[in-house]
């Protein structure tokens, strides 16, 4: 059986962590004036400082020996040699071939995909500079202005993370638009912003059957029939990223616009694929590149560095010890950068989707949490709507909080204000304020003792609320790729330390069969499927008000 509390490492912090639930963060600091030394990592362009998270040393030692019984490096090598670790689909799992920057042979099947990878950047690089340079031009000889970028999930979350980080670096040239809602109104609002004759719609769907996505890409090309009155003309303003030639060419997009994906790319882990298409045409090309090259240097630190050392493995280990050993049911990532503002909903699909399993590699029920809730926004915006409950409240929350030294864009003392922010923040969660320090504070305001007794209890932070600081150098386009490889690379480990699958989704699947049939009972005469008294009720209400 592959559940992995039989582990002699598993048992040993099961003992550690009924110890350190005793223990105090402030207390661990007190006694160990070289912690931040002893638990802090530096790689190009990051720190990584965990050491106001609760372990100890005996601790540390025993996570990474964890590591080592679960056959992580094992599991590690199989994964970079393309061997098919997501066995339940009978695939590889190669994203870290999409940025192989060393060109390293890598064989599926006998198919070395590297050179296949290599072909298809090369390709989006043509048509990135193209439309950038106005060689492209639409079905009445104009250059384009706008894309529009259609796609859902992983073909949208990716890339729309990475234009926002990164626009601050963008030239202009073109401005880009997400569509990824099937409710209307999202596409209305983008339609209105731009010009039939001036845009390139991109639609990214592996299958090309996607329900969400396929809708707003056929009300997408109605909108533009409008205009254009020639179907031919849909071939200069639509482009694909899809492996369904036969779909594409019924839409009208020729066989020579559209980029392909491989079933060995997970879709929350695509956007260094072409799927990453409007990440190289909003910000060229050579940016895009920096973004793969920044993930290369992370990968290349994963499968060398020593476990002690590897960061992406420690920022797993310190997740399964929280989650499954301290019982901490959710984790928030706290950018301190507005530019990283939707990190933290790309971060949800990514380790909710890969980690969200009930059970073992051999099919059994799993006896621990998997994956805490990730959840999050930008720090500043935060410290005024939910740390109130991060500090006081009577669940833990631990929290990875992301800053910059340098801004991206220098605006007087904004930066150190901001930085101020982040460093108290996670001093306050650590050390907290105790009742000698709150009577203490309050006698100096002059007031009174029976003032101080009504107020003490309601003052206190009792701290102890672990997290962890990553400092970027500056939010550029390598930093992106690194931070995000980083967060990749937890995933898979925590997926291999705790034996779940990490690269399916069959419970995404399973909402979209289901969806597929009510959406022929809503929109088609005569079909009818059985459900729950309560399904079937929503379904009647729906139609008989619809039809009115």
């Amino acid at each position: 059986m592959n559940c992995r509390t039989s582990l002699s490492s598993w048992q040993a912090l099961t003992t550690s962590s009924e110890r350190l639930k005793k223990q105090h963060l402030k207390t661990l600091f007190d006694s160990d004036s070289g912690r931040f030394d002893k638990f802090s990592r530096h790689i190009p362009g990051v720190l990584f400082d965990f050491s106001k998270q609760l372990i100890d040393d005996s601790t540390f030692e025993q996570l990474v020996s964890l590591a080592k019984e679960s056959d992580l490096a094992a599991w590690r090598d199989k994964m970079f040699a393309g061997e098919k670790i997501n066995f339940t689909e009978d695939r590889a799992v190669l994203h870290v071939a999409l940025r192989n920057r060393a060109n390293t042979p890598i064989l599926v099947d006998g198919t070395n995909v590297t050179e296949q990878v290599q072909s298809e950047l090369e390709k989006m690089k043509g048509f990135s500079e193209r439309v950038r340079s106005g060689e492209w031009q639409g079905y009445t000889g104009k250059s384009v202005k706008d894309v529009v970028a259609i796609g859902v999930g992983g073909s949208n979350l990716g890339p729309q993370m990475v234009t926002e980080a990164l626009s601050a670096y963008a030239d202009n040239t073109l401005n880009v638009h997400y569509v990824s809602n099937v409710d209307g109104v999202q596409l209305a609002q983008v339609l209105k912003k731009v010009e039939a004759e001036t845009t390139l719609f991109v639609i990214s769907s592996k299958t090309f059957t996607t329900s969400e996505t396929m809708n707003n890409a056929r009300s997408s090309v109605n909108w533009f029939l409008e205009s254009a009155q020639d179907k031919s003309a849909i071939a200069k303003h639509f482009v694909a990223v899809s492996t369904n030639l036969e779909k594409t060419r019924e839409f009208g997009i020729a066989d020579e616009n559209v980029f392909t994906m491989w079933d060995w790319v997970g879709g929350r882990f695509s956007l260094w694929s072409a799927i990453g298409l409007p990440i190289a045409l909003y910000l060229g090309y050579d940016k895009f590149v920096e973004v793969l090259e920044g993930a290369f240097e992370v990968d290349e630190h994963f499968k060398t560095a020593e476990f002690e050392q590897n960061v992406p493995l420690i920022m797993a280990l310190l997740s399964v010890w929280n989650t499954s050993f301290l019982g901490h049911t959710s984790q928030a990532i706290l950018p301190y950068d507005q530019a990283l503002h939707m990190l933290p909903a790309y971060l949800q699909q990514g380790e909710m989707e890969s980690n969200g399993k009930h059970v073992t590699f051999d099919g059994q029920t799993v006896p621990y949490t998997t994956v805490p809730i990730i959840w999050g926004m930008t720090g500043i915006n935060g410290q005024h709507a939910f740390y109130q409950c991060l500090h006081q409240g009577n669940v833990i929350v631990p929290a990875d909080f992301i800053a910059s030294v340098e801004p991206q864009v220098a605006l007087g003392k904004h930066h150190d204000v901001l930085l101020s922010n982040f460093l108290a923040q996670t001093e306050a969660m650590m050390a907290g304020v105790n009742e000698e320090q709150v009577r203490n504070d309050l006698q100096s305001k002059g007031k009174s003792e029976e003032e101080i007794n009504e107020l003490v209890a309601h003052k206190i932070h009792k701290g102890n609320r672990p997290t962890t600081s990553i400092v970027l150098d500056k939010v550029d386009a390598k930093a992106v790729g690194r931070l995000i490889a980083m967060y990749e690379h937890k995933i898979f480990c925590q997926g291999i330390i705790l034996s779940v699958c990490s690269f399916d989704q069959w419970g995404v699947e399973l909402g979209k069969g289901l969806a597929n049939n009510i959406e022929a009972e809503l929109t088609e005469e005569n079909v009818a499927y059985e459900h729950d008294s309560s399904t079937a009720g929503l379904i009647a209400y729906y139609k008989q008000k619809r039809n009115k």
